[in-house]
């Protein structure tokens, strides 16, 4: 399937650096080791061609040749359908279970904890306590095991991965004193690896003229 990609023209991943969604996308473009032209936006100054692009107008967006994903889950599964060098799809059951998880109940918790004045009928430390039980969840997992679903990574950690991020960023020290140590191990694993500081690399925001290409594990 690479080489068909070789004689396309690059797909274009609209992207922002920080959100959650766009992080898991990037990493599995970079896990796949695809080229994709990468196009950094301002969340508050969208350019017309990324509108034109995404229908839900959010961030990441994948255009490649007719497909247009607006989905980063779909995303992850189109760029490792492509190429799964380590095969991360091969991932048991429970994995799309914990993904559904997080990005559902976990995801709404983490949402009304990181921006409680957007929120003012819920109660914080409510919705930090919801979110921590799925973190709390996690831990116990890991306890057992390497990754969530096993020994090794599959699609469920590089899924959530980001948002467990979010949520220990919103207060670090207090994340990092809780009753979760495999947590914390795991998520300082992920957040140490080369992906992970090549997916954040700062680049340019795309103003239609130079591009920033993101090809395997490397920049070029």
């Amino acid at each position: 399937m690479i080489q068909d990609m070789l004689t396309m023209p690059r797909p274009i991943l609209w992207s922002f650096r920080r959100c959650p969604y766009a992080i898991r996308a990037r990493m599995a473009v970079l896990s796949a080791g695809l080229e994709v032209e990468l196009r950094e936006i301002k969340l508050k100054d969208k350019p017309q061609a990324f509108l034109s692009a995404s229908p839900s107008a959010t961030v990441p967006n994948l255009q490649a040749g007719d497909l247009s994903l607006d989905e980063s889950l779909d995303i992850m599964l189109w760029a490792l359908g492509q190429s799964d060098p380590h095969g991360l799809l091969n991932m048991p059951n429970i994995g799309k279970t914990l993904i559904a998880q997080n990005d559902g109940p976990f995801k709404a918790a983490l949402d009304h904890t990181k921006y409680a004045v957007s929120y003012p009928d819920l109660d914080p430390q409510s919705e930090r306590a919801k979110a921590s039980d799925f973190i709390q969840s996690l831990d116990t997992r890991l306890a057992a095991q390497a990754f969530l679903t096993g020994e090794r990574p599959t699609l469920a950690d590089l899924a959530i991965f980001p948002f467990v991020r979010q949520f220990a960023h919103i207060d670090r020290a207090w994340f990092d004193a809780q009753p979760w140590p495999h947590m914390v191990l795991w998520l300082d694993g992920f957040l140490r690896s080369a992906d992970f500081q090549k997916a954040m690399t700062k680049v340019p925001v795309w103003e239609g003229g130079t591009h920033l290409f993101l090809f395997g594990n490397a920049y070029e």
